[in-house]
């Protein structure tokens, strides 16, 4: 199919060329030889009128005009196919599509567990990816690599919808042998122990909680560094060393870990957690579906001041199943 002379086939092409800047690359991304991508790129720049990719050394690299087609052609192509996906009806028992949700553990953990399990009951033949969060989510979701972004509010594309899920605070995690601290944890003894903490993505950045504290001055010795939130309560049992976590998660871990959570000794801002997508899914049917049951289940988790305040442990969890 020709469009004022230009055939809408090379458009995958095209897409594939400006964001590899490689002919063997894009080749193999959308299934053609070498040969078969050299003579499309050749066609696309009699239409164009331009290199597109030109050779500089040993790599190719944009011209002008193929940076300003990155973001429009990228976005054709994600129109298009939302375009071609309308139904006129939508059964998620008969849904067979894989659905991308880019996620970290400490949600996956305190939220998207449930939602997973609602989706296996009411859309059997249904596919959840859940990709790690990395520091490229933004640049991903625009790609239309993923269906679904989970992130803090910090972080989100304002170009596309979001829709906020739930809120939590951040508390301090010990271990329940740790004698350096008593019921309370003040800001002298948190800044003089060993601390615990995640850091992300390549390269490895801080997370929202290390920025907040760095916001208030408060400098942190930091003897383990983690990829991921939820390893950080199984590192530090056995150990004198403080974590500082979500509070949802924390309380989590406290249920199967022999640790205690303390408020902490800083008031700082609430975590936002957030939902987002990419504009031209906003009235994909599956994704209307999938968004709804997010947000259903959300509404149904304790609300940011309904956590418990109180210092937790394994042991009064414990106590209290006695009790009960």
């Amino acid at each position: 199919m020709r469009f004022n002379r230009l055939d809408l086939n090379l458009l995958l092409a095209l897409d594939a060329l400006l964001e590899e800047q490689n002919i063997t690359r894009a080749a193999a991304r959308v299934n053609v030889s070498q040969s078969a991508m050299s003579g499309m790129l050749a066609r696309l720049r009699e239409f164009f009128e331009d290199d597109l990719l030109a050779a500089v050394g040993r790599n190719m690299e944009l011209t002008v005009l193929g940076r300003q087609l990155v973001g429009p052609v990228r976005d054709l192509i994600l129109h298009v196919h939302a375009t071609v996906g309308i139904r006129v009806s939508f059964d998620p028992a008969r849904e067979t599509r894989c659905m991308k949700i880019m996620v970290s553990d400490y949600a996956t953990e305190v939220f998207l567990n449930k939602v997973v399990a609602r989706v296996l009951r009411d859309a059997p033949n249904m596919t959840l990816e859940l990709v790690p969060l990395a520091d490229d989510a933004a640049e991903k979701l625009r790609r239309g690599e993923n269906d679904f972004l989970i992130i803090p509010r910090n972080f989100l594309d304002p170009e596309h919808p979001q829709r906020t899920l739930f809120e939590d605070h951040y508390c301090a995690v010990i271990w329940e042998g740790n004698t350096h601290v008593g019921d309370v944890l003040d800001a002298a003894t948190y800044e003089r122990l060993s601390h615990i903490a995640p850091m992300l993505g390549r390269p490895r950045s801080p997370t929202m909680e290390e920025l907040l504290l760095q916001a208030q001055g408060v400098k942190r010795r930091i003897r383990v560094i983690t990829s991921d939130f939820y390893s950080m309560a199984t590192a530090l049992v056995g150990t004198d060393l403080v974590a500082t976590m979500h509070t949802r998660l924390a309380l989590a871990c406290a249920r199967r870990l022999p640790i205690r959570v303390l408020p902490l000794p800083y008031d700082l801002p609430p975590l936002a957690e957030c939902l987002q997508w990419h504009r031209f899914q906003e009235n994909d049917p599956c994704h209307i579906w999938l968004r709804g049951v997010m947000l259903e289940i959300a509404r149904g988790l304790p609300t940011n001041a309904e956590l418990p305040m109180a210092p937790f442990s394994f042991n009064a969890i414990e106590t209290a199943r006695a009790v009960a």
